[in-house]
């Protein structure tokens, strides 16, 4: 919640910077996904914007003026994003808090940088989002590459499994992630027994667990997020598998555990 109003604090003063208009009030924003399967971390999202805003205005606003907010619902779809952009657009937004997934934000990006608007992503990882050279663009959290990596060493440096399986998920997060990994993990003289894509979205894992099984697999890395996680290791004990599962920050929800049982 502080970080949230630090940032936009900051982001909002940044928008008015270099302007003598005045404004009734200034118009930002929120996007994510409010609907959907990954709705846990839009509520997130808009939560913690709400109560930033209203601390923001509780203390006069930024010089005297109140921010006012607009939620934007873009599922994690790449299109609805660029929607919701386009709509920020025609609504006076200043600052865009978002999006969440990494899919979103890469192409909403390119509206915000069209018009001028101020992007800050809490959560989009994909190296692409701050690599574009976009000087409205930025994130607060790390980058897949950085992730990927170093869960990459961690498991050879401490000798976590022989076997491995690589699983993502085909979005910019998942893949771009699993990748990463992939890549240190070859880097380091170890190469996977699996590689394997899902869907987002998916529901029986089954197949994929007996392929698993066959391979003998002792650790699954994913890229990808909490839902099929969690029904991968709901299932995969269901059916005598006993890997480890190890991926990225798309798993830290409670929901993940209460998934998978």
């Amino acid at each position: 919640m502080r970080r949230m109003t630090t940032m936009l604090l900051g982001a909002s003063a940044l928008a008015l910077l270099g302007s003598s208009a005045a404004w009734a009030d200034i118009t930002i924003a929120t996007a994510g996904p409010m609907t959907g399967q990954y709705a846990v971390f839009g509520e997130q999202m808009r939560h913690g914007a709400e109560l930033a805003v209203k601390d923001i205005n509780a203390k006069g606003g930024i010089n005297g003026e109140m921010l006012v907010l607009e939620v934007g619902d873009d599922a994690c779809d790449p299109k609805q994003a660029v929607a919701v952009a386009n709509q920020f657009v025609n609504k006076g937004v200043k600052f865009v808090a978002g999006h969440f997934c990494s899919g979103s934000s890469n192409p909403a990006s390119q509206v915000y940088n069209e018009e001028g608007i101020l992007q800050i992503s809490p959560a989009s990882t994909n190296p692409t989002l701050t690599e574009q050279g976009f000087d409205n663009v930025f994130r607060t959290c790390g980058r897949d590459d950085i992730q990927g990596q170093y869960a990459a060493n961690f498991v050879v440096d401490n000798n976590v499994a022989k076997k491995i399986a690589i699983l993502h998920d085909k979005t910019a997060y998942g893949k771009g992630l699993a990748d990463e990994f992939k890549k240190q993990l070859n880097a380091r003289g170890v190469e996977e027994v699996l590689y394997e894509a899902i869907t987002a979205g998916d529901k029986d894992f089954t197949a994929l667990i007996t392929k698993l099984k066959e391979a003998g697999v002792d650790l699954i890395y994913h890229g990808g997020y909490h839902t099929e996680a969690g029904l991968i290791v709901r299932q995969a004990r269901e059916q005598g598998l006993n890997a480890k599962l190890m991926s990225g920050d798309a798993l830290v929800d409670k929901q993940y555990w209460e998934i998978t049982g």
